[in-house]
């Protein structure tokens, strides 16, 4: 029972030092309108989240960036994020008298990730700085994404690279004399 209790307590923390399984994923992100969300991975544990959202109810389209970080929870297949980011408005029914909004945007929420298909609900609240009808937008929405590059193929590079930076330590003993004794024997 301890060694199993070991066994758990460590792949637990094994994988808090890793994050998303996934580098890029892009797909449909459903809730006060519907959209399209694009999600690549920039850092160890962060990523860049472009949103592209119609909501005929307020009559207008959004653009909207995040800067987001994952925290995985008891895998790196399930995450906590949380991230910040800018918001623009378009205004496209002639109906309303404002301007577009402008403003600050947060995000808040849990991603699953299943092979290739990537599964996110959030609460995104969005402050307007200028213009819209209202100063603040709660929204929460379900993203569907799926997973257009994985891991695999940053590990293959990353493992190419590291053999060419091997080779070119290689190279580099060689040419000074080389191994342990450095020369001794030449």
């Amino acid at each position: 029972m301890k060694k199993l209790s070991f066994l758990l307590g460590f792949m637990f923390i094994a994988t808090l030092g890793m994050a998303q399984s996934y580098f890029t994923s892009a797909g449909l992100r459903i809730g006060d309108g519907i959209g399209i969300s694009l999600q690549q991975r920039i850092a160890k544990k962060v990523t860049v989240e472009g949103i592209l959202k119609n909501n005929n109810a307020r009559g207008e389209f959004s653009v909207t960036g995040l800067v987001e970080r994952h925290i995985p929870l008891i895998s790196r297949r399930l995450n906590f994020y949380t991230g910040i980011g800018l918001h623009k408005g378009f205004v496209h029914d002639s109906e309303i008298e404002t301007k577009g909004p402008f403003g600050v945007t947060g995000v808040a929420g849990l991603e699953f990730t299943i092979g290739k298909l990537n599964l996110s609900y959030d609460f995104k609240p969005a402050l307007n700085l200028a213009g819209g009808t209202q100063v603040f937008y709660p929204d929460t929405a379900l993203s569907l994404r799926y997973v257009i590059v994985g891991n695999k193929v940053f590990k293959e590079m990353n493992k190419n690279k590291k053999k060419k930076q091997r080779q070119k330590a290689r190279d580099k003993r060689k040419k000074n004399g080389g191994g342990i004794f450095g020369g001794i024997f030449n």
